[in-house]
């Protein structure tokens, strides 16, 4: 760090833990709301709100990075289409299924909600990651806001919820809903530490990232395995996971892949504005 970072890397402290406070308290806010009214989770609000929350939020920060950069505005407008109609699509065909039970076990052979998981990431990552039209539009925007809107991360605490009221298996509801709270609640200290511009900053960013996809990965993988189906390899006595119905399945087979990219992206931009930097030194 140099010594005119210092003391931005100090004064950012203050702000750091006051947004972790107030995430903090937000959390605890919501899990007790949803705790005493059950009939919340059970008839799906909170899920549709929270969703077109986050799909308006990344439609709105695509075409506010886009304006950051040089592209005239035809390609603007080409290069939002082209990402925001797939992503809509995406987001129709899965909410489509899952109010039709299609990812309900035994529904199909196949398994389509490991698929859903999967297929996304596989597509999507290789076309943004290596997008030159995406590229300018990271190295344009500020690389403080693909961090901290995964704030909606805290709504993770859902899974504890059902965890205390019985309702889903403590194997995987207490890593999948703790590491989702936790990724939530240091979105905005790791954005403000990224602001300052520092090494650290950027360090701190990249450590919350690479957390922020192991909790994923963490969740994936146990739900594969207790998971009724072809890939379950634990028999639980007790609570089934119950992540196969409308609404808790649009968690897995949309907003997990979605969240897996938005990191992807955010390890990408910080990448690029390293190496950026570097070059400028």
């Amino acid at each position: 760090m140099t010594p005119a970072a210092v003391p931005a890397a100090i004064v950012s402290s203050r702000p750091a833990w006051r947004g972790l406070l107030w995430t903090v308290a937000f959390t605890a806010l919501w899990t007790w709301l949803i705790y005493s009214l059950p009939a919340l989770l059970a008839g799906g609000l909170p899920a549709l709100a929270v969703r077109l929350m986050v799909h308006g939020l990344i439609a709105l920060g695509l075409w506010l990075g886009l304006e950051r950069t040089d592209l005239t505005p035809d390609q603007r407008r080409t290069t939002w289409l082209a990402i925001m109609v797939p992503f809509t699509l995406w987001a129709a065909v899965a909410w489509t299924a899952a109010i039709n039970g299609v990812f309900r076990t035994g529904a199909s052979p196949l398994p389509l909600l490991p698929l859903a998981i999967l297929l996304p990431v596989i597509i999507g990552a290789p076309l943004l990651l290596l997008s030159k039209r995406v590229g300018q539009m990271l190295d344009a925007m500020p690389t403080t806001w693909l961090v901290v809107l995964q704030l909606y991360r805290v709504f993770g605490s859902q899974w504890l919820v059902y965890w205390l009221s019985g309702l889903l298996p403590g194997l995987w509801a207490l890593p999948a809903g703790t590491g989702d709270v936790l990724t939530g609640l240091f979105a905005a200290p790791a954005a403000i530490a990224l602001a300052t511009g520092t090494t650290e900053g950027r360090r701190a960013a990249i450590l919350w990232n690479i957390f922020g996809l192991a909790d994923l990965a963490v969740a994936i993988a146990l739900g594969m395995i207790i998971s009724p189906g072809a890939l379950q390899l634990i028999v639980l006595n007790g609570p089934s996971i119950g992540l196969d119905g409308y609404p808790n399945v649009l968690t897995p087979a949309f907003v997990v892949p979605g969240s897996i990219l938005l990191h992807a992206l955010s390890l990408r931009q910080l990448r690029r504005r390293g190496r950026t930097k570097a070059l400028g030194r």
